[in-house]
């Protein structure tokens, strides 16, 4: 009678053990898949690029976009490869001049990019706009499990004009020797499309992707200034 009883104490440990392992498997497998990062947050840094501006227009420096979006996340329920990417955010360019006045406010039915080299003229002059915008993406993740993962993105943007300034710094003569150290600055929106359109794409892995964006509308008004179309290219920083 005591081996059965001891015998089975013995099964049944056994199989308290085994099944206490079971639960514990069960409880920690989900865990090691953890959800995707889903990018609700994408900081955007670029190099811009005026296409369709005439050789007269004398660009420097470093022109820069600088964009930040908040956007949802909806996975495709029938293959979580896919999902659908929107939101909201401000987008914001700066696009530096070479000895050249922007005359954003003029009185003058068309707007005016003149070389100033031959006179007094700031040393630093640049025109920068903001937007916000309602970025779409068509999101593709090749590995949705793993926390990072291959990921590209096809969309389009649309947005409309905050603001529109130029900014000037330090005047100084035609043979560059300095006049008056002060900043201007001068704000208006008149010569300016008010609603933007861009086509946007990003690959990348993990948090950090390549993006691209090119603008269908034109940044002027048509008949105002020539048919310029900003092109971005630039790094992405993705999280949440």
């Amino acid at each position: 009678m005591r081996r059965i009883i001891f015998t089975s104490l013995i099964v049944l440990t056994v199989l308290t053990v085994k099944a206490q392992n079971d639960t514990v498997k069960r409880k920690i497998t989900p865990v090691a898949s953890l959800p995707r990062s889903n990018d609700h947050i994408m900081l955007q840094l670029g190099y811009t690029t005026w296409t369709g501006a005439p050789d007269s227009i004398s660009t420097t420096g470093i022109p820069r976009t600088f964009n930040a979006y908040f956007l949802f996340d909806f996975p495709f329920k029938t293959n979580p490869h896919w999902s659908v990417g929107i939101g909201v955010g401000i987008a914001t360019d700066n696009i530096y001049f070479d000895k050249t006045y922007v005359g954003i406010k003029d009185a003058t039915p068309t707007l005016r990019f003149t070389n100033v080299s031959d006179t007094n003229h700031f040393k630093r002059s640049k025109l920068a706009t903001a937007y916000a915008e309602a970025p779409l993406e068509l999101r593709y993740n090749f590995n949705p499990e793993a926390k990072n993962s291959v990921k590209v993105a096809i969309g389009a943007k649309i947005g409309t004009l905050l603001n529109a300034h130029t900014k000037e710094k330090n005047l100084e003569d035609k043979n560059g020797n300095a006049l008056l150290a002060y900043t201007q600055k001068e704000s208006s929106k008149r010569f300016f499309n008010q609603n933007r359109l861009s086509l946007t794409a990003r690959i990348g892995y993990g948090h950090w992707s390549v993006f691209g964006a090119y603008a269908v509308t034109p940044l002027f008004k048509e008949g105002v200034a020539p048919a310029i179309r900003p092109l971005t290219i630039g790094l992405t920083l993705s999280g949440l």
